[in-house]
């Protein structure tokens, strides 16, 4: 496998932990956006796209995430349903939507995307600096300009 580009979106006045977006394109072929780069206490890590896990509501069947009290479609109060567990007992709130296999595919993303998020923090202290995250792989895809 190999990451053809990385782009990073730097995240202006990082107060929390989350300090960039990153999309990276595999092959030249495959692009999977939305991964973050996140500050830790080792220095930052990657951490890979997820959505939150959601139930649906017994009486309009809309879908809620699981920490809501209350339907945001009819209002009705939700039933407290168990939520899914990770193999080590904790409550999971968010699934992985795209992720590696193996310890190996993992640590090669890391290294990549935390070496071209420490050279876009060198180049946005230029003037004039332009991320180039925004269109990943959309290049082929928009229509043509009238």
């Amino acid at each position: 496998m190999d990451i053809t580009e990385v782009r990073i979106k730097l995240v202006e006045n990082a107060v929390e932990r989350l300090l960039a977006f990153c999309s990276i394109t595999i092959g030249a072929a495959f692009v999977v956006r939305d991964l973050k780069i996140i500050g830790g206490p080792n220095g930052p890590f990657v951490a890979m796209p997820s959505r939150k896990l959601c139930a649906h509501c017994h009486a309009c069947g809309y879908k809620n995430t699981f920490k809501a009290s209350y339907c945001n479609q009819c209002g009705t109060k939700l039933v407290e349903g168990q939520p899914p567990r990770a193999g080590d007992g904790r409550i999971r709130f968010y699934a992985d939507i795209a992720h590696p296999i193996n310890a190996a595919c993992r640590d090669m993303i890391q290294k990549r995307v935390v070496s071209e998020y420490e050279a876009e923090v060198i180049r946005a202290r230029e003037p004039g600096h332009v991320s180039r995250y925004e269109g990943i792989g959309d290049e082929e895809h928009r229509p043509p300009r009238r």
